[in-house]
């Protein structure tokens, strides 16, 4: 099936009313692009393995909509119409930029699935990270497999900060580990972690898409919901996020996200590190290294190492006493 694509050009400072405008029209599902900086709470959402390269912002957006191909052209051009005398009357109290709009056609897509053409089964040491539709090789047969499949959340291995955790994780890993990953995605570190051989995995995440990706990545590998729990919530500053995950009750907690969040999440889960706990951070981008070790260094924490690969950092401490 084909669709009518509309490109209208706008301004990041009426971007937001232009948007509501359209969906006041009728038309849903618009697509924003501009250079606007991301807020705390936009980066604080961010869990890797995505960093996203933002230009400077230059006050131009541009708002993408579709329409059936199969519409009436007098309906099209009335839906146009109206557009375009929204923008006029609204140019009255706020600069909506040119207000052009250009047309072009595209095919559908399956955004959800779409990826799956770019993810293919890769290495990390001798452990094989593979998506549920390609086959383990015979020559894989002795390797550590694990089925990915991130679907809409974040985490299919690839990223040079995840691998870090990873190779992290498996050095301090024992049979009795309770391991909380914070922002924990597709799930691939607590799954690891218990095919490693720990004891039980907890995760947490911002984003509710990540429980459906984490529970189909369990299923396709055989781990039961008694051995991994998964709760949604920002356990910085949510208390009944706090209370659900536990006080000291975890031997390794993991954290793969912006080293801002670290700042603010370090002082925070302690609180539920055992004594004695391992406390493995990444997403680190190295010219914020220090940052992440002052923070560990500030809740009391004992730096035990600082691994690299490429221009990603992970620091690894400990809850002493």
């Amino acid at each position: 099936m084909k669709w009518n694509k509309f490109r209208l050009e706008t301004t990041t400072e009426a971007e937001d009313i232009v948007s509501s405008m359209l969906m006041d029209l009728g038309i849903e599902g618009v697509q924003i692009e501009d250079k606007v900086p991301l807020t705390a709470a936009d980066k604080e959402q961010m869990f890797v393995d995505i960093l996203p390269e933002i230009e400077e912002d230059d006050g131009v957006a541009y708002l993408s909509f579709y329409l059936d191909e199969e519409m009436d052209k007098a309906e099209l051009d009335q839906i146009l119409a109206n557009i375009r005398q929204e923008l006029e009357e609204m140019s009255a109290y706020v600069n909506v930029g040119t207000g052009t709009i250009e047309e072009s056609q595209t095919e559908d897509i399956d955004w959800v699935n779409n990826w799956k053409k770019y993810f293919h089964q890769f290495y990390v040491d001798d452990i094989l990270i593979i998506p549920s539709w390609e086959d383990v090789k015979p020559e894989d047969s002795d390797k550590v497999v694990i089925h990915i499949d991130p679907g809409t959340a974040f985490g299919t291995g690839m990223h040079e900060t995840t691998q870090l955790c990873i190779r992290q994780i498996r050095k301090y890993v024992t049979p009795d580990t309770r391991i909380l990953d914070v922002g924990c995605g597709s799930g691939i570190l607590g799954m690891l972690a218990l095919k490693f051989g720990a004891a039980y995995s907890v995760g947490t995440d911002l984003d509710p898409c990540a429980i459906e990706a984490t529970h189909e990545n369990m299923e396709v590998n055989g781990i039961r919901k008694d051995q991994y729990e998964i709760m949604i919530g920002n356990i910085i500053d949510d208390k009944e996020v706090q209370d659900k995950a536990g006080y000291e009750v975890y031997d390794i907690v993991a954290a793969n996200i912006l080293a801002p969040v670290l700042v603010e999440l370090t002082p925070v889960i302690v609180n539920q590190m055992k004594p004695g706990a391992v406390y493995i951070t990444s997403g680190i981008i190295d010219d914020k290294e220090e940052m992440v070790v002052e923070a560990v260094k500030k809740a009391g924490l004992e730096v035990l190492e600082v691994t690299y690969q490429g221009e990603w950092v992970s620091v690894t401490a400990r809850k002493n006493g």
